[in-house]
């Protein structure tokens, strides 16, 4: 039967950001806890690229395995934002892999039992899904509050709206009612998306039923 493997995994946003301090973060730990590390993976990933991260894409889908330990120093090394996070948490998990966060030990399941680790999987679940909401909630709020401001100072209007000729519309909408030219065609002649151009078949069909 193979050994256990216990892996680190650091991350920073830029190329002139430093692995460093996490490296040492989880060296001190290993040393510790009398672990030894089989090889702690360094990856620099800018928020263009955060979602490719091929480091991260390696160690989990072809080098770590059930019974091995991941360790981490805040658990946002994981994901850009809460929702990607929670799911790679969910991804840990099912492969079977312990993971120690050294930041907060709550989130860790390395020496818990199965009861024990369902409960920290609830909590680091609804925790992310808690947290999640309230950022959506914010920037909500944040937009909604941009938008008031921008009306009072009467800068603010609304999407512009799409208007097309008449006539143009008439005549690509008969060869495509006719079946001359696709949908696709004809959003194309009218230089309109998919959702403007069925929304003026509407109306115009609406308009000519009246």
């Amino acid at each position: 039967m193979a050994e256990n493997k216990n892996w680190g995994y650091v991350r920073v946003s830029t190329r002139e950001q430093s692995c460093e301090r996490q490296i040492n973060e989880i060296e001190e730990y290993a040393t510790g806890q009398s672990l030894k590390m089989d090889r702690i993976f360094e990856e620099k990933a800018s928020g263009k690229n955060f979602d490719d991260r091929p480091v991260w894409q390696s160690l989990k889908l072809t080098t770590m395995r059930a019974g091995d330990l991941l360790i981490i120093t805040e658990i946002d090394r994981l994901g850009r934002n809460y929702d990607q996070i929670k799911d790679e948490y969910r991804e840990i998990e099912k492969l079977g892999v312990d993971i120690v966060v050294l930041e907060n030990d709550l989130l860790s399941t390395k020496g818990k039992n199965d009861l024990e680790r369902k409960l920290i999987s609830d909590i680091v679940f609804s925790l992310l899904t808690y947290v999640s909401e309230k950022e959506r909630q914010k920037l909500r709020n944040r937009q909604a509050e941009g938008i008031a401001i921008a009306r009072a100072a009467g800068k603010y209007r609304g999407r512009k709206p799409v208007s097309v000729p008449a006539d143009e519309f008439e005549r690509v909408y008969t060869r495509w009612k006719n079946k001359q030219i696709t949908a696709v065609k004809g959003m194309e002649l009218l230089g309109v998306k998919r959702d403007v151009f069925y929304r003026l078949v509407r109306e115009w069909e609406e308009k000519s039923h009246e």
